[in-house]
C-alpha cells in the first residue's frame, strides 16, 4: 500500500478516539495488520459515497483467507446503499475463505444492523486490531 497524505482537516487520534470527516465527506483510510486489512470509516456512507467503500474493499480482499476489519467509530451514518455492499463484500469474502468484520459501530449504526438482522453476518468487535 502506498502512504497517504494526512487528510487536509485536523484530527486528534489515539486508542478509543474516532476522528471526524469534514461534514457531508466520507473517507476511507486502509492499513494493514497480521490478517489482513484494517479500513477506517469516517464521515457518511451512502449511495453518493459506497462507490468509495468498494474502492477499498476490492483490494482489501484481493487475497484469500485474509481479514478485513471495518472501523465504523467514525462513520456517523449508513443507509442501505453502504449496508448493501458491506453484505455483498461478505458473501464475495466467504467464497474466498476470507470474512469481514465491524469494530466500533456507534449506536445508530448498530441498530441499524440490529434491525436488518445484519449482526448475524458479521463479528461485531469491541476494538479494531492493533
Amino acid at each position: 500500500m502506498t502512504p497517504r497524505t494526512p487528510p487536509p482537516w485536523p484530527r486528534a487520534t489515539g486508542p478509543g478516539f474516532a476522528a471526524e470527516a469534514p461534514p457531508g465527506r466520507f473517507i476511507v483510510e486502509a492499513s494493514p495488520w497480521a490478517e489482513g486489512t484494517v479500513l477506517a470509516l469516517y464521515g457518511e456512507l451512502d449511495l453518493d459515497s459506497v462507490a468509495e467503500l468498494r474502492g477499498a474493499l476490492d483490494p482489501a480482499l484481493a487475497e484469500p483467507a485474509t481479514v478485513v476489519v471495518v472501523d465504523c467509530a467514525g462513520l456517523e451514518f449508513c443507509d442501505s446503499s453502504g449496508l448493501n455492499a458491506l453484505l455483498r463484500a461478505q458473501a464475495r469474502a466467504a467464497d474466498d475463505g476470507s470474512r469481514i468484520e465491524l469494530a466500533r459501530p456507534r449506536s445508530l449504526v448498530l441498530r441499524m444492523l440490529e434491525l436488518t438482522g445484519a449482526t448475524d453476518a458479521f463479528r461485531i468487535r469491541d476494538t479494531p486490531p492493533g
